[in-house]
């Protein structure tokens, strides 16, 4: 084992005795009675956009000093990467939080994920101008020494050593080292974060970076701040102590530190607790507090439709005790906060950072009953905004779906064109907007399949059918389904193995699409007709034409099949009455196909109570 040269230039005592990072409180983690709430998410270093949105907001004045009285101030994770100017993010909210506490108000900065990265050493979104804020504190000398180890232990000995430096340059730039120390445990801003909480719950409702997924509904506020936050804070300590002992550098990827220790063998039977280190940074890698359905990564609250999230929604709220979640981490469409799942979800991430994301700073402000949205230019809104529908890719997030209906149903048809695999392709606009659809012809007298299923997804909220509208093409009835820019099938899925970072889970979504097929006798569901976004592989439903039969059982490729109808499937069938579906879908299904798809719902309804 190469000898330590550079503890010192470090300045890291051994964090298994002392850790200067205090640990969360459980006072830290709820509050009942406050007046007034501001909540805003996802700076990613843009300092000006935060200052301006919390002048509009009223908890600063001019001078950057406390004027929010006894506010609360929620920042919902993410004051890190992408943009250059955290750092001064950072020291403005250190400084308010005291001011605010004079004044009977609090700050809270919740741990997002991109503070766990840094904290950890994922660093993929660290900006050059982010490290530039730390090279004043450090050296030539420093620099030099964590050369020589690198070039030691991690380089490539067949580089000649000028291209070594270079690439070493490249890769750790001046203030790398620096903004590491300032992030360790012992750091300004590495204790300041780690006494931070991942949740918290204000009145009734939850704040949270990423979602409150059904592993909240398992362990509870006390489980996110106690086991997940300690095996945070544990990871980080357990990382020093083997940079210390030059097991691991400071320029170690955290999705390297299991391979590199894994190849460590000598030391471990000498000193047991660089052993137990080992163990720990090996298994806490793969802890929840960095899992797609933690809190601090989970998108199913955004990405998942009702019939999907609802139930599990509702078990996570109640293991809390909130009404209702404020998140950041997903990027709103249309840069608005929106609401979703009858306002108990409220989306905050208006991608402040406008040279990343288009967006602007915006806080929700809760005052009692009443929500208000405030942006940076002191725009307002009496609420939160609707979250749209969105299946599917299309030339703008403006083009909304009344927007396409209208689009397909009234455009100018500029082209058809029949693809390989045989599907005719129209191409209409109306001036400003162009898009693509699919025309597939009647099926029958009064019967439109594919406009069928789309209605009855807009019904049930599904969000999985592209948009379909009836309309004669060259003179002969069909319809017209948008067609999305970007998509994939199941066949090409399957065979790549993609997928597995879908917003909304495969299962859940799969699990969703049964239950609808069943619904509607869908006899035809292949591989082909199974499409993905593959921005974020939310699932389309395509190709129903062999449905809407007049049997009144299952599709036989569903006949033994246990399907998943929970509370929200329960009641999403209730309120497909006669009545509801006769308004809506007498003009593309007949008496026939209309009483069989009754009889169905009824039968489903049935086993879902």
């Amino acid at each position: 084992m190469a000898v330590l040269r550079i503890t010192n230039l470090a300045a890291m005592t051994l964090v298994s005795l002392l850790v200067s990072a205090e640990p969360v409180r459980a006072a830290d983690w709820s509050f009942d009675a406050v007046e007034r709430v501001v909540a805003i998410s996802d700076i990613h270093g843009a300092y000006e956009a935060m200052v301006r949105t919390l002048r509009s907001a009223r908890v600063i004045d001019n001078d950057l000093a406390w004027s929010g009285g006894d506010t609360h101030l929620v920042v919902v994770g993410d004051l890190l990467d992408r943009g250059p100017n955290s750092r001064q993010a950072m020291d403005l909210l250190m400084r308010l939080e005291n001011e605010a506490i004079a004044a009977d108000g609090r700050v809270h900065v919740l741990l997002g994920n991109h503070e766990a990265m840094n904290l950890t050493g994922d660093l993929r979104y660290v900006s050059v101008g982010e490290y530039a804020a730390f090279a004043a504190e450090e050296s030539a000398e420093e620099r030099e020494q964590r050369f020589q180890a690198y070039q030691e232990l991690r380089a490539d000995n067949d580089v000649p050593i000028e291209e070594q430096r270079l690439k070493f340059d490249e890769r750790f730039p001046p203030g790398f080292f620096a903004h590491r120390k300032a992030f360790a445990s012992d750091g300004k801003y590495g204790s300041w974060l780690l006494s931070k909480p991942i949740m918290i719950v204000i009145n009734d409702t939850a704040y949270v970076h990423g979602g409150v997924s059904p592993m909240i509904g398992e362990i509870g506020l006390q489980g996110v701040n106690e086991r997940l936050h300690g095996e945070l804070v544990r990871y980080v300590t357990q990382v020093e102590k083997l940079i210390n002992a030059e097991l691991l550098l400071p320029t170690d990827s955290f999705y390297d530190h299991p391979k590199l220790l894994k190849a460590v063998t000598t030391v471990l039977t000498t000193d047991v607790d660089l052993a137990a280190a080992v163990k720990d940074v090996i298994t806490l890698n793969e802890s929840d507090v960095h899992a797609p359905n933690g809190p601090l990564w989970y998108r199913g609250n955004v990405a998942c439709n009702e019939v999907i999230e609802a139930d599990k929604l509702d078990a996570s709220l109640a293991a809390v005790g909130a009404e209702r979640v404020v998140i950041g981490h997903t990027p709103t469409q249309g840069r608005r906060i929106l609401e979703r799942l009858d306002g108990r979800v409220i989306e905050v991430d208006t991608g402040m950072l406008n040279n990343y994301y288009a967006g602007q700073g915006n806080a929700l402000v809760i005052a009692g009953e009443q929500l208000t949205v405030i942006n940076e230019s002191g725009e307002t809104w009496p609420s939160p905004t609707p979250h749209p529908r969105y299946v599917g890719q299309r030339p703008g997030e403006a083009l909304g779906t009344e927007a396409i209906e209208k689009l397909l149903a009234s455009g100018e048809v500029l082209a058809t064109r029949d693809d390989a695999s045989g599907r005719k392709i129209v191409s209409v606009s109306d001036g400003a907007s162009k898009i693509d659809a699919v025309f597939a012809k009647r099926a029958g007298r009064n019967f439109y399949p594919e406009v069928a299923a789309y209605r009855l997804d807009l019904l049930l909220e599904l969000g999985t059918v592209p948009v379909t509208v009836k309309r004669a093409i060259n003179g002969v009835e069909g319809s017209l389904q948008f067609l999305p820019a970007g998509v994939t099938d199941e066949v090409r899925r399957r065979e790549t193995g993609r997928g597995g970072s879908a917003m909304c889970p495969l299962n859940d979504q799969w699990d969703a699409m049964l239950v609808f097929d069943a619904l509607i006798l869908n006899e035809g569901r292949f591989g082909t007709t199974i499409l993905y976004d593959q921005s974020t592989w939310q699932l389309l439903l395509v190709g129903h034409a062999n449905a809407f039969g007049t049997s009144k059982g299952r599709p036989k490729h569903l006949a033994e099949v246990s399907l998943k109808i929970g509370r929200s499937w329960t009641e999403a069938l209730v309120a497909l009455t006669d009545d509801v579906l006769a308004e809506r879908l007498g003009d593309v299904l007949d008496k026939r196909r209309m009483r069989a798809l009754g009889e169905r719902r009824d039968s489903l309804q049935q086993q879902g109570q």
